[in-house]
C-alpha cells in the first residue's frame, strides 16, 4: 500500500512540467518533451499491441494525423511492448480496413517501454487494472512542456478522438484570447469572459453589454468568438 501511495503522489499533475525521458521509438530515439518545444503534444498509452481496441484507436489517430498537425500538435504513443512487436503490429494495421479507413501508415513515434520506465513516470500502470499493461492514458502537453490535460480510460474503453481534438482547440483558444470555453464548446461558439475580481467591476461589465458581449448574470458573460 505504501508503494502504491508513493507512486500516486509522484504522478504528474496538470500545470506541472511533463516528466522528461529519452526513449527508443518506431521513428528513432526521442528526448521528451525537449524535442517538441514549440509544439503541442498528445502523449498517449495503450495496453498492448495486436489487441482489438488499441488497433481501432491507432487507425483513428492515424486517419486524423493531418488534422492534429494543422493544430501544431504531434502524437506520441506508448505501450510496454518491444520495438519489434510495434513494427509488426503497425505493418498489420496497414493491411486492415475499418470504417472506411485503410492503407494507413502510422508515422508518429510509438515508444518501446518494456521496463515500464516511462509508463510508471506518468502513472500509466495502475494495479487496479493491470500490473503488466498500461491503461489508456492521454497527456496533453503544451509548447512550453507543461501538462495541460490528463485523461485516463480503463482497458476496455476506446477513447473519443473528437473530444481529444476539441481539448486541443479549446486550450489554444483559451491561451490565445484569455477566455474560457463553456460546456460542449466548439470552434466558432461563444466563449466565456473571465469573471471580474470585484463587485464594482462586475456591475460595470453588466452595464457594458453589447452585440458582442451578453451577460446572464454578473458572473456569467459570453462574447462572440472572432
Amino acid at each position: 500500500m505504501e508503494n502504491i501511495i508513493e507512486e500516486r503522489t509522484q504522478m504528474p499533475l496538470i500545470g506541472e512540467p511533463a516528466p522528461a525521458f529519452k526513449a527508443i521509438t518506431t521513428q528513432g530515439v526521442i528526448n521528451f518533451p525537449a524535442d517538441y518545444k514549440g509544439k503541442w503534444v498528445i502523449l498517449f498509452s495503450h495496453p498492448a499491441d495486436f489487441t482489438p481496441v488499441c488497433t481501432t484507436e491507432f487507425m483513428t489517430f492515424t486517419s486524423m494525423l493531418e488534422e492534429f498537425k494543422a493544430l501544431n500538435t504531434e502524437l506520441v504513443g506508448l505501450s510496454v511492448d518491444s520495438l519489434f512487436a510495434h513494427i509488426a503490429w503497425l505493418r498489420r494495421i496497414k493491411e486492415l480496413e475499418w470504417k472506411g479507413m485503410k492503407d494507413l501508415d502510422v508515422t508518429f513515434p510509438l515508444i518501446e517501454d518494456i521496463r515500464m520506465d516511462v509508463a510508471k513516470k506518468y502513472g500509466m500502470i495502475q494495479p487496479g487494472q493491470s500490473n503488466t499493461q498500461a491503461v489508456r492514458a492521454v497527456f496533453v502537453v503544451d509548447p512550453e512542456g507543461l501538462i495541460r490535460t490528463i485523461l485516463y480510460y480503463p482497458l476496455s474503453l476506446g477513447r473519443n478522438f473528437d473530444e481529444i481534438k476539441r481539448i486541443i482547440q479549446a486550450l489554444q483558444k483559451s491561451d490565445k484570447d484569455g477566455v474560457a470555453t463553456p460546456a460542449d464548446w466548439r470552434p466558432g461558439d461563444d466563449v466565456i469572459v473571465p469573471a471580474p475580481g470585484t463587485c464594482g467591476a462586475a456591475k460595470e461589465r453588466m452595464a457594458m453589454q453589447s452585440e458582442d458581449v451578453k451577460c446572464l448574470d454578473w458572473f456569467l458573460c459570453f462574447k462572440k468568438d472572432k
